[in-house]
This record gives C-alpha cells, structure tokens and sequence, in this order.
C-alpha cells in the first residue's frame, strides 16, 4: 500500500508515530511487509558464507525488524488503549501470525549456528551475546525437528487463546457493567461521579475496573447495590475459567519440551528469582503474618458493621473503621487531587527536583484521541531527552489498569531517543476538573517511574533498553517512584485545592499517614492470594489436566493456606489478564518480590537526605539509565551497595 505511515521512520519529532496520518487498513499490510522484509534479513544473517561476528550476526540481527518493530510498538498499544472491532479483528488475526513468525526467526538452525560461534571481549557485547543465546534456547533452538513442530503448534494455540482471553476480558468490562435505574441506588459516590456516569436512554452504567474489588465498594451506602457490583465483579468473562485451563496444560507441556518440570520452572529460569525454591521461600515468609493481620481486621469490620460482614462490605466498613480510628476520611482528600495539577506540580515537579528534568506541552504533536497529551522532556542542561505521552481516561475501548509502554525505544545504535506512554483508567467527569482518588495519584507516579525507566535508558542496544529488565525486577524503579507521591515537598506543592487553591490542610496529611498501614492484611491478603493462584496454575505437571477451574482454584488457595472467606483475590483466573493475556504467567510474585527492593532503595533515599539531586542522579547514573544492559541485582547493589534484605518490606507492610 503507497503512502504506508509505517514503511519509514515518522518525520515527526523523537519519530513519534504520526497519528494523523496511521488509518486502521494500514495495520495488516504494514504486518506482512514487515514480517517478510525481517524474515529475509535473518535468513541472509543465517546464509552468510563470512566467519560469525558481533557485528554481522548479533548487531545485524537488533538492524532487523525496523517495520516491524514500528508497527508492532503503535499497533498494540492502540489495541490496548483504543480497541475498535476492527482492532481486534486485526489482533485476533495477526497474533499467532506473529507468534509463527518469531519461531521462523528463533528455530532457524543455520541462524543459531552462528549465534553460538560469535565471540566478543566487548562487556556490553558480550551481554547481549549471552541474552540472545538464552532467548533462542528458551525457544527452542535446540529441540529435535519433531519437538520443534509441536512446540510451534503449541505456541500458535497459546497466542490465539491469550488474544480470545484478553478480547473477552475488554468486551466483560462494558457488557458485565452495573446499570441502575435510580440514582439513589448510588447513594455514596460523589455528585459528579454520578453524572460522569448517566447514559443518554436515562440509566446510570458503572464499568468495572479490572480487578475483584472495585473502588466504589468504599462508597456505596446501598448494601444489595454493593452485592451486586461485587458479583459482576467476580463472576465477569466466565468463558475465560475454560481458556485459562486450557492454558495452563498447554504451557506445561511447553515447559516439558524445553526440558523444565513445570511453566512456573521455565518462567523464573531468566528472572532475578531463578529457581522455583526461591519464590516459595519468600512468599512463605509472608503468607502467615498477612493472614493474621486480616484476620484481625475482619474482626474490627465486623465489630463496626454490627453483623458478619461479606466480601461486598469490606471495604465499605474498612472505610467506617479508618474513620472511627483516625478520624479520616479517603474521600476529604480528592479535591486536593486534580489531574493536571498533579501531574504538572508533583509528578513532572519531583522529577524536576531529582532529576533536572524540564517538561514542555507540545500541543502542535497529537496522539490517537483528543485526549492524549504529548509532552517533551529536556535534561537540566536543555539537551533532548524524549517524549512523554499521556492518556489518562477510562473508555469502554480501553481494558483496565494502568501501564507503561514504549512507542520509540532508546538505542545508540539507531541513535533513536525515548518515546514512552503512560495510560490510567480514570473517570472522565462529564463537566468541570478530573479530581482523583489518593489510590489513583499513587498509580500515576508508579506508571510515571517506569517512564523514567524508559526516558533514562542509555544503552546501544534495542534489546536492552529502558525497561527491557527481567520481570521481577521491572516493577521495581516505579515502586520506588511511589514515595514522592507523600514526601512532604512534594505533596505540598500539588495537593492543593482545585476551587481555592488552598493546601491540603496538615491534619488531614497527618491523618493519611497515620493509616498507611492501616488495611495491610487485606491488602496483602489480596495480593497474595492472586499470586499463589497464578503460581499454582503453573506448578501443572506435563499432562496434568483440569476439568473444573474454578473449583481448581479454591482447592489453590486452601493448599496454599490463603483462602480467607472474605478476602478474594485481587485478580480471580477469569479476569487475570497478567498471567492469561499478558507477560507474566507464573510471574505475578514480581511485584512482591520488587517491593524488597522497593523498600530497601526508599530505606537508601531517606538515609541519604531524600529529594536531593545528587540521589537522582546516583539513581538515574547506576540503575536507571542502564536498562537490562547488565545483570539486573549487580544494578541493585551498585545502586544500594549491598544485597537486598525483605525486612524493610515487612516492616512497611506491617508484618514484623
């Protein structure tokens, strides 16, 4: 197709995609040219007759790819932040196409041959070197024909279930909705969060958010309306407890072939964890204490309900109690919370005090919708350093959560600088400013570190870049951004009111902190609840089958000595898209076993002066900048200067 947007680099600034000019019929061609041209490039790699080096084989292999790699970076965001039914049938159609492409790519012997004989005394090189050797074993690259036929067979049928989960899930979002007719039923919520709501035939749809407890359980006064949110909650894309069984089986027999006893084995192999032994003997550390804690707390719920609670009251009397307790109220604080501002004056202001950094509105660069900003982001020195672009609302074409991702990647090699996404699900209200809930404000400087991670990103290498870390390591920098979210300069300086501009008040600040640890079994309860179903769905032994997935997974986390009544998981399976439609499939303790090194590096800052310049540039110079260009727990200690200890995480949570 002439005039593709995707055949060459965008002429736009940092080569941001040109929005403007991409049209949904340019996807598919864009695809197969893409596939074809970067197949013919490995396959010349594999067939060249000059001895293997660095440079014409590892190097020429990261040269490969360019449409690909630009089509891919924008086509999949757009299905993740605006999914038209023309998206997903694109999605639908060309995921196991390319999962059979990158297998062309990975099992090609003449390919690996060479891969294996390249030499290099280059450290970086030499890094790289051993990454793409693991990735092509990892693949297959050594199997017999025969089980590299059914590994491609198995990796086709992974794809195409993981896309039908994940278009379930978005489509459950809208259609599994709670619709009243009566706005009194929604007693509790904000006056402004009920019209943001109304529809135009007159009824009031509350979407849901994509895990099991939904924010307006805090607020809702109207008990049977709190039931019936929690159930479609919990009961939503039920079609997907058959496709996350069937899963499950086929990545065990995967696992299997590649040599490993289960997935949960192949998956942590390459991460930080390494071992199986290892993640358990963390989270058994934890699974005990949190237990208790929520225990306890259910007695306090209880005490203050007047009656044994169930799962759709929690958090409406844990709101009562933090009240009764610290005389706080979560809802006094939103409208110290407007988007803009805190973004303008606490998560773009931190960095600026940390970092040097410098944020300018390009409004003569547009995303794919009116409301996407684009903001570039210059060094102290005025030097370019990226773009930065934002989609913060919530849409029934968008699937839940919140996320990073790259749209240009960092590499010298391309000498191509940063273009990084952050997209929220927060409620557009239907007139006057966007005021967020505390939880959200904590979610956008989170989602704000792993741009970080992408912006600093100085590596040579796409493969490398930005937040191209291991799983259980990437979650890591952006935890570690939370804390400026509460440090009190940071705090006073966009917690102000949106009519009157007045500061927060400091009792209220003082109340807030007085809570952070308020809650915490429940909380971890919830965490690690989802984290031992998502582990338990991968210890599947080869050939190990399960007829019934729901009744498998309460036997999960009765095993697991986690199945609190009142405490469901934060994601239940047919709604865990981590694990079923995303990159972490055995791989959800990652955000725990982050937060042990989260809580060590706030433990550094704080012993160090905190939001000083030299701390974010000893961040930024030893970790940050280095994306996955060296072993990620050398960056740690380089950083922190010893090995991380899990009591620093135990003492903020509340579990010592």
């Amino acid at each position: 197709m002439a005039g593709n947007p995707f055949y060459s680099p965008s002429t736009l600034p940092y080569q941001l995609p040109d929005f403007a000019a991409i049209k949904e019929e340019h996807y598919l061609p864009a695809f197969e040219r893409g596939m074809t041209e970067h197949l013919a490039e490995a396959e010349a790699i594999a067939a060249s007759t000059e001895a293997p080096t660095f440079g014409n084989t590892v190097a020429a292999l990261e040269r490969s790819g360019r449409i690909l790699s630009r089509v891919s970076s924008v086509f999949f965001s757009i299905a993740a932040s605006d999914s038209t039914d023309g998206i997903m049938a694109i999605e639908k159609e060309i995921s196991p196409r390319l999962t059979k492409h990158s297998d062309e790519i990975r099992l090609n012997r003449a390919l690996w041959a060479r891969i294996k004989q390249v030499d290099t005394s280059d450290a970086e090189e030499s890094w790289l070197l051993e990454k793409y050797r693991e990735d092509f074993v990892r693949a297959g690259a050594d199997l017999s024909e025969s089980d590299q036929a059914r590994l491609r067979e198995l990796n086709e049928r992974l794809s195409t279930l993981s896309t039908d989960f994940a278009q379930n899930l978005l489509k459950a979002s809208t259609e599994s909705a709670l619709v009243v007719h009566d706005p009194a039923e929604l007693a509790g919520l904000d006056a402004a969060r009920v019209k943001a709501l109304k529809q135009e035939d007159g009824t009031y749809v509350l979407p849901l958010l994509n895990f099991t407890n939904q924010p307006a359980l805090a607020q809702l006064t109207d008990r049977e309306t709190r039931r019936r949110l929690y159930a479609l909650s919990v009961e939503r894309a039920s079609a997907n407890f058959e496709l996350a069984a069937t899963m499950a089986t086929l990545r065990a027999e995967r696992a299997a072939l590649l040599g490993f006893p289960d997935h949960a084995a192949y998956s942590v192999a390459d991460q930080t964890a390494k071992t199986v032994a290892a993640v358990e003997e963390m989270l058994g550390q934890l699974v005990g204490p949190a237990v208790r804690n929520a225990d306890k707390e259910a007695r306090a719920l209880a005490e203050q309900a007047g009656f044994e609670i169930e799962p759709w009251d929690w958090s409406f009397y844990t709101e009562k109690v933090r009240q009764a307790a610290y005389d706080f109220d979560a809802d006094a604080m939103r409208p110290y919370f407007e988007l803009d501002r805190v973004f303008r004056d606490g998560i773009f202001h931190a960095a600026e005090r940390l970092y040097g950094l410098s944020f300018t509105r390009r409004s003569d660069l547009r995303g794919y919708l009116d409301d996407v900003s684009v903001w570039e982001v210059r060094n102290e020195d005025g030097s370019e350093l990226g773009l930065f672009v934002l989609d913060p609302y919530a849409r029934p074409t968008k699937r839940g959560g919140a996320w990073m991702n790259n749209l240009v990647d960092q590499s010298y090699l391309f000498g191509e600088r940063p273009v990084v996404m952050n997209n929220l699900n927060v409620t557009k209200p239907a007139d006057g400013p966007t005021l967020l809930t505390f939880d959200e404000v904590n979610t956008a400087f989170h989602e704000f570190g792993h741009a970080l991670h992408g912006l600093f990103s100085e590596v040579r290498f796409p493969r490398v870049s930005g937040t191209n870390v291991p799983r259980d390591f990437v979650e890591y920098p952006s935890q570690v951004n939370e804390m400026w979210a509460t440090w009190p300069e940071i705090l006073a300086n966009y917690a102000k009111h949106h009519e009157s501009g007045e500061p927060m008040p400091a009792e209220l600040v003082e109340k807030m902190k007085a809570t952070e640890k308020f809650n915490q079994g429940f909380i971890t309860v919830e965490y690690l609840a989802a984290t031992l179903l998502d582990w338990a769905w991968h210890r599947l032994a080869p050939g190990e089958s399960v007829e019934d997935a729901e009744a498998f997974e309460t036997k999960a986390l009765e095993a697991a000595q986690i199945a609190v009544r009142l405490v469901r998981p934060r994601y239940r399976t047919n709604y865990f898209a981590h694990i079923f439609a995303g990159g972490y499939s055995a791989g959800y303790y990652s955000y725990i076993w982050s937060e042990v090194l989260d809580a060590e590096s706030v433990e550094w800052f704080k012993e160090n002066g905190g939001l000083k310049r030299e701390n974010g540039d000893h961040f930024r110079r030893e970790l940050l900048s280095k994306g996955g260009s060296l072993d990620a727990l050398t960056l740690f200690r380089n950083f922190r200067g010893r090995e991380p200890s899990i009591r620093p995480l135990l003492e903020r949570r509340g579990l010592v």
